[in-house]
C-alpha cells in the first residue's frame, strides 16, 4: 500500500521560497510518476509538476514560469517541490501524488494522494 506523507508549507511572503517535501513509502518500481497538484479554496485541483522515475523527465504547469524545480530522492524515496520567487496567487492546499500507469503530466489522473499541505503567500 502507498502512503504519502508531506511536510514544509506554511505562510511566507510574497517574493519569498518555500520546500515542500513528499516522503513516499510502498513505492514499487511500478510507480513511476509522481507529481505536485494544488487546490485553490473552493476550485478545482491542478497539476503543478511531475516527474518520471529516476528524474527522466520533468513537466511543469504553464504558470510555473521557471519559479518551481521538482525533483526527487531515490535513496529516501522522497519528492521536493522547491518553490522561489511565491506570489499571492500561489496560495493553495499542495497535494504530492503517484501512479503506476497511463502518462506522466500535469493532467493525469494520479491514484494516490498525500495528505496536503497548505501555501500561504500574503502581499
Amino acid at each position: 500500500q502507498v502512503q504519502l506523507v508531506q511536510s514544509g508549507g506554511g505562510p511566507v511572503e510574497a517574493g519569498g521560497s518555500l520546500t515542500l517535501s513528499c516522503a513516499a513509502s510502498g513505492i514499487t518500481s511500478g510507480y513511476y510518476c509522481l507529481g505536485w497538484f494544488r487546490q485553490v479554496q473552493r476550485g478545482g485541483r491542478e497539476g503543478v509538476a511531475v516527474i518520471s522515475t529516476g528524474g527522466r523527465s520533468e513537466k511543469y504547469a504553464e504558470f510555473v514560469s521557471g519559479r518551481f524545480t521538482i525533483s526527487q530522492d531515490n535513496a529516501e524515496n522522497t519528492l521536493y517541490l522547491q518553490m522561489n520567487n511565491l506570489k499571492p496567487e500561489d496560495t493553495a492546499m499542495y497535494y504530492c501524488a503517484a501512479k503506476s500507469s497511463g502518462s506522466c503530466s500535469t493532467s493525469a489522473v494520479f491514484r494516490d494522494w498525500g495528505q496536503g499541505t497548505q501555501v500561504t503567500v500574503s502581499s
